[in-house]
């Protein structure tokens, strides 16, 4: 977000405080720096005026301030808050976090502290807004909440998917290989549930690293490790009243499994370096490509929190195991990155549907996904993708040339096939699609190898380099045959 939308509201009645803070953030964070003497007077600006983070003092000893925590989140969601306490408020901390703070700064202020917390803070606003935009809308429209699937199987599933969202506290353990959609499964879960007005907080417990994941996940008080300059609000907190997504969740290690466990026995935890538990109403969804049974059986998983999360067990079968909805996904795949482009894709031709139902998928949907993308960007325009056209694994399980002989409609036209309508044309997006095109079909010629699909192109390696990073076609190929 640029800075000149960042606008920060600052409340508190000493109006020399207030208004040298103001001073300071202005100086330091760039952003527009809004004013309020009283909470009364702070809900109304954020009524009228997008606010992205709230800095708020306690107003003790009538503590306003924890009354505009609560009364904050309804008006605008997306607000990020911290409240100034002053030294040795310890229960007001506690309380203020409770609320929703995401951090504390003490009072009087610090200059220093409180420019650090504000640029934290516009961080985690930022965050929340840009994982709204990103996650998937869920309609009915468009397959079961958000899946896409016909088959008896996938029907099967989402029966007992309403019936497991309808419950809203019961645990959830999603089980399927990698490119399943199990996140599509959990937020699914999540706008089902009676909880599907609060907080839908996802974590990949194998991306992020095992000294990261406890803060991540818990959160932290001041003081309690270097660097650690003020508190932050963890994951599990701000999930409170939604669902907490865990995926990967065979990868947690078994120290963080116990408090994990405590979550769900007790509906408590402590941050990293508190002394207090945290109260919270989370509904846990896990997620996994491991068999968690195996794993309980080295060692390597707690049993009791596998019994513990394995309430509901909802299994996702592979793509190979419902070959019917392949040609669903297709449809649905091309449709999606046709839009915006000139040079769209008409389809798949009966030969190559053919040979795509016989490949195995072992990256499942997220591979179907990916080479629909790459054949929209190759064959854009060329009218219909053939099975000659396919990459050579997905042929590996069919025979050719009697899936050609078989579709007389077949041909070996190709090509650009772009006209001029009345609207005009966008001389400068079908320039770059065939670029793109172009590009990725002399990669795919020489096997990834760069320096000689530059000489197929007759560039020079460090162009072809730069234009490859520039449209991130990369992506298209396995990283370690790009040379």
């Amino acid at each position: 977000m640029s800075d000149s939308l960042r606008s920060i509201l600052l409340v508190d009645a000493d109006r020399a405080a207030r208004e040298g803070l103001a001073v300071m953030l202005r100086k330091h964070i760039g952003c527009v720096v809004l004013e309020a003497k009283s909470p009364e007077e702070a809900l109304g600006v954020i009524e009228k005026q997008d606010v992205s983070l709230l800095i708020t003092d306690l107003f003790l000893p009538k503590r306003e301030g924890i009354e505009l925590l609560k009364k904050v989140p309804k008006v605008n969601p997306q607000v990020a808050t911290i409240v100034s306490i002053p030294y040795g408020e310890r229960e007001s901390i506690v309380e203020s976090l409770k609320f929703g703070a995401i951090f504390y700064i003490n009072s009087p202020y610090d200059y220093e502290e409180a420019v650090i917390a504000t640029a934290r803070g516009l961080e985690h606003h930022e965050l929340m807004v840009y994982q709204q935009k990103r996650a998937p809308k869920i309609s009915k429209r468009d397959g079961f909440h958000g899946i896409l699937g016909e088959s008896p199987k996938m029907r099967k599933l989402f029966q007992l998917l309403e019936r497991v969202a309808a419950d809203g506290t019961s645990t959830v353990l999603i089980q399927g290989e990698s490119g399943t959609g199990k996140e599509l499964v959990a937020r699914a879960t999540h706008a089902l549930s009676p909880r599907r007005n609060k907080n839908f907080v996802p974590v990949n417990c194998a991306a992020i690293p095992d000294d990261l994941l406890e803060s991540e996940l818990f959160g932290y008080v001041k003081g309690a490790f270097t660097g650690a300059n003020q508190s932050k609000m963890g994951r599990v907190q701000y999930a409170d009243g939604g669902t907490l997504f865990l995926d990967e969740i065979g990868d947690m290690k078994p120290a963080l499994q116990a408090k994990l466990l405590r979550i769900i026995q007790e509906k408590e935890f402590e941050p990293v370096g508190g002394v207090k538990p945290v109260s919270v109403d989370v509904r846990i969804v896990a997620a996994t490509h491991r068999d968690l049974e195996k794993a309980v059986e080295e060692g390597t998983f707690r049993e009791d929190l596998y019994y513990r999360l394995s309430v509901v067990p909802l299994h996702i079968p592979p793509l190979r195991e419902r070959k019917g909805d392949v040609t669903l996904l297709m449809e649905k795949f091309v449709m999606v990155f046709n839009r915006g482009k000139k040079l769209g894709l008409k389809g798949f031709a009966p030969d190559a549907i053919t040979a795509l139902q016989a490949y195995p998928w072992p990256g499942n949907v997220r591979e179907l996904e990916n080479l629909v993308q790459r054949m929209v960007i190759l064959h854009g325009g060329d009218g219909m993708v053939r099975a000659s056209d396919l990459p050579a694994k997905y042929l590996s399980h069919v025979d050719l040339e009697a899936i050609q002989d078989a579709d007389p409609e077949v041909s070996d036209s190709g090509g650009m096939d772009v006209s001029i309508d009345e609207e005009g044309f966008d001389f400068n997006a079908v320039v770059s699609d065939f670029e793109d095109r172009l590009i990725l079909q002399a990669l795919s010629r020489t096997d990834g190898n760069k320096k000689e699909a530059a000489k197929l192109l007759n560039l020079k390696r460090t162009t072809l380099i730069e234009k490859i990073k520039k449209k991130q076609l990369d992506s298209f190929f396995n990283k370690k045959t790009l040379s």
